[in-house]
């Protein structure tokens, strides 16, 4: 029997490279003959770099830059094992991660750290990108990101404006001269699964702004300041981002990709999994295991364990996702080949520790699924 084990990361408390490790004891413990291929995954989010630098042998390197709310921090950028691409995680500087809930605020965030990873990869050669743009902390349509790169955005006076999605309705003029010309040469792959326009309803500020400290006259502003930036982007580029499906991705970064660099978006876990070779992986499988930290109705939208079943059901491979905890919703993914959805957690524990026992627990559970899974013969279930 050959099982892939392609979980994502478990956030707070372990890795998708340590869960797959983890999940491996587990089969083994069930059955020691039973091959395994690891293949730890990820959706574009916090934890994208970590995947695919592993899953490629590529390494990273630490450059210091401007953090969300304007301290300096060490972030860092990967390089694939191909020593040609470079990987930009923007939850490394510029994420929610890096913010202590108390002090969120979106009207002041800024992407300009996410800028100067790329300048600097840009300094040391690359022109290949993977851009991993989830988890962000900002709202500021990725005008310091921008301005990290020359782009210069004057108010006024004259003057460079402020960071701050707070600060985009004091542009007056985008002046492209001094924007970076290397950014001609490169190709940018956007890894991203969020479709929502730019600005409105369903846009950045109204979806994504409450869960980086947005109150609901903090969103207004900032609405209103991206539609102030969306117009002055058209009248520079040409590119209308107002409505444009990806455009509002973290925080309206998704729209400054598509209107000044030649890029292409592409669903995160799609990226991370064909870098890291599952297709190939599920030549031949039996089964699949995958996870995350919690699988409820948001796991349909394309995080890890959706893209990875559905894969996985292209080679009619059934798939176990094994969750640190299961909400409501999760019906939906019985029609892309999942066949079991179960927690991790089978006894009454803190959420502290869970995470802190999450190896444990997903050996244990990992274990109990696959004997589940091999009749007493030692053959495998039957599919659904």
């Amino acid at each position: 029997m050959k099982i892939v084990i392609a979980p994502d990361s478990y956030k707070g408390s372990v890795s998708a490279v340590e869960a797959a490790e983890a999940i491996e004891r587990g089969v083994r413990n069930a059955d020691p003959s039973i091959q395994t291929i690891l293949v730890p995954a990820a959706d574009g989010g916090e934890g994208t770099l970590d995947t695919l630098v592993s899953a490629t042998g590529g390494r990273k390197k630490t450059v210091r830059v401007t953090g969300p709310l304007h301290n300096d921090l060490n972030a860092e950028y990967g390089i694939l094992g191909d020593e040609k691409t470079c990987v930009i995680e923007m939850a490394s500087a510029s994420g929610l991660c890096l913010v202590s809930p108390e002090h969120l605020n979106p009207l002041t965030a800024t992407t300009y750290g996410t800028g100067q990873l790329m300048k600097q990869a840009l300094d040391d050669g690359f022109r290949s990108f993977v851009l991993a743009i989830g988890g962000s902390a900002t709202n500021d349509g990725g005008a310091g990101m921008l301005q990290a790169l020359g782009l210069k955005l004057l108010d006024e006076n004259g003057s460079s404006i402020p960071f701050g999605g707070g600060e985009l309705h004091k542009i007056k003029k985008i002046d492209l001269s001094g924007f970076d010309q290397r950014v001609k040469e490169c190709s940018f792959l956007i890894a991203s699964d969020v479709q929502n326009p730019l600005v409105g309803k369903e846009g950045a500020s109204a979806v994504f702004g409450p869960q980086k400290g947005a109150t609901e006259e903090m969103v207004k502003i900032l609405d209103d300041n991206l539609v102030h930036w969306a117009d002055l982007v058209e009248q520079a580029t040409g590119v209308r981002l107002h409505d444009m499906p990806g455009a509002g991705a973290a925080g309206g970064i998704g729209g400054a990709f598509q209107a000044f660099f030649p890029a292409q978006m592409k669903r995160g876990v799609d990226v991370v999994t064909e870098y890291a070779g599952l297709p190939q992986a599920l030549d031949g499988a039996d089964l699949v295991i995958t996870g995350e930290g919690r699988v409820d109705y948001q796991t349909a939208s394309g995080k890890t364990p959706m893209g990875v079943a559905q894969l996985a059901k292209e080679s009619n491979v059934p798939t176990l996702i094994l969750a640190g905890s299961v909400g409501e919703g999760t019906e939906v993914l019985y029609q892309y080949g999942v066949i079991s959805i179960t927690s991790m957690i089978q006894q009454p524990l803190t959420l502290g520790e869970a995470m802190k026992r999450a190896p444990q627990l997903l050996e244990y559970s990992a274990e109990q699924l696959v004997r589940t899974f091999i009749q007493p013969n030692g053959k495998r279930g039957s599919r659904r």
